[in-house]
């Protein structure tokens, strides 16, 4: 696949996520697809991803992905973006606090026959929780 195929289907997974869309995502991840740096409880796959970005979703209703740069080779992507949303529902057992968070992340993804097959990244998971007023 072309650097712009793979852009695609980025493009594609990201459209899926920030829409609610998550059933999509095995559109655009392989079966066997493995997360190297996995939220906790993560499985494998594009259910991995569907129930992790679930988890997210029910916590931000409002979540968003922003792609803020790309840079691309035949079978590898990296991007650095930021996610926003506001606080809504129970995140890793604390109840909403209603507020929103803005916070950074870098991902380096390698795709093959058009599907994501492996992920290394990682979000400041920290800030977010700081935001959210979870951790001092």
């Amino acid at each position: 696949m072309s650097r712009s195929d793979n852009i695609s289907v980025l493009e594609g997974f990201g459209t899926a996520v920030n829409s609610g869309h998550l059933d999509e995502l095995g559109t655009f991840v392989a079966a066997g697809s493995v997360d190297h740096d996995p939220a906790p409880g993560q499985g494998p796959g594009p259910e991995g991803y569907e129930e992790m970005f679930g988890e997210m979703r029910r916590a931000f209703p409002d979540l968003h992905v922003e792609v803020e740069h790309v840079m691309a080779t035949d079978d590898e992507i990296a991007f650095a973006y930021t996610i926003t949303g506001t606080h809504l529902g129970e995140l890793m057992g604390h109840a909403p606090t209603g507020r929103t968070v803005s916070y950074r992340g870098m991902q380096i993804s390698r795709f093959a026959d058009g599907k994501m097959v492996e992920r290394w990244g990682s979000s400041d998971q920290l800030g977010m929780l700081r935001q959210l007023g979870l951790t001092p």
